[in-house]
């Protein structure tokens, strides 16, 4: 009992301290993250479609479930080390449900954006403006993009600058596809031409020949990544059936039971990255950022 109370008055001080620091977030957002990793966070959120989500109150949601985990996890009589395990693992998880919805929906963009090009072609060539033909797409384009071409629309109708609407979209999608239209639609406008339709054309061929050979590879790789997320998942199940008996719970409150979590966790965490890296596809970097 007295080692539950001590686990729980230091949780309870974390809390309090976590409360304290994300009382000052809006006075030193730049404090909050490097660049890089604010960056990072933005055309991950960008991706997933949770725009809205700032990287402080997704680590607030991250710190928070780990905690309440560890309150459950103390509750039911497992060990301090477990339920801080447990906990850690939980706070991880919606960063993995992030990746995986920007993933999917990265998925899916990308068997839209040859129609999206093929559209805008045909557009232009009937004689619509480039923002005329931008536009048209959020009443007649893909479902799927009729959101983000609304947001171009109404940036466009706000400003009348085709440009600053061009990478108000850009950054809103935060996709390698998005930014070789942006950069073709761009130079299109800068420099002017007759071979608008061409370079349309062109990508949208290269868009479908590379959805076609990505597919195909990622069927075949599909089975690397369900076999990473089976082997590492698995162990972890078993201790969470085994933690909340009482020898067992004991067991791992000392040193020698904290050092095998510890490299269980470093050994899975190694092994799952191996895996992901080995049927990994390589994704297309975001090198055509916006300039605005």
């Amino acid at each position: 009992m007295g080692r539950l109370m001590g686990a729980t008055v230091g949780l309870l001080l974390g809390v309090g301290l976590l409360l304290m620091w994300s009382a000052t977030w809006h006075d030193v957002p730049t404090l909050a993250a490097p660049n890089r990793v604010r960056t990072a966070w933005t055309d991950l959120a960008a991706q997933a479609g949770m725009h809205a989500v700032t990287l402080p109150a997704f680590a607030g949601v991250s710190v928070g479930l780990g905690l309440v985990v560890a309150f459950v996890a103390l509750g039911t009589g497992s060990a301090v080390s477990v339920s801080i395990a447990f906990a850690a693992i939980v706070a991880v998880l919606p960063l993995g449900y992030v990746r995986s919805r920007a993933r999917r929906r990265r998925v899916e963009l990308s068997q839209l954006w040859p129609d999206v090009v093929d559209d805008l072609t045909s557009a232009v060539r009937a004689g619509l403006t480039l923002p005329e033909a931008m536009m048209a797409m959020a009443h007649r384009g893909p479902e799927d993009l009729r959101a983000d071409m609304a947001v171009f629309a109404s940036e466009y109708r706000a400003s009348g600058r085709f440009l600053d609407a061009l990478a108000v979209w850009q950054e809103r999608l935060a996709d390698p596809v998005a930014d070789r239209l942006a950069v073709t639609l761009r130079v299109a406008t800068e420099v002017g031409g007759t071979d608008l339709g061409r370079m349309l054309r062109t990508l949208s061929e290269f868009l479908r020949t590379d959805q076609r050979t990505r597919g195909e590879l990622e069927a075949r790789q599909s089975w690397t990544v369900n076999g990473a997320r089976l082997a590492v998942a698995a162990p972890w199940l078993v201790l969470a059936m085994m933690s909340g008996r009482g020898s067992s719970a004991s067991a791992f409150d000392t040193p020698a039971g904290v050092g095998l979590l510890a490299g269980g966790a470093v050994v899975s965490a190694l092994a799952y990255a191996i895996m992901l890296r080995i049927g990994r596809l390589p994704e297309d970097p975001r090198v055509l950022r916006s300039t605005r």
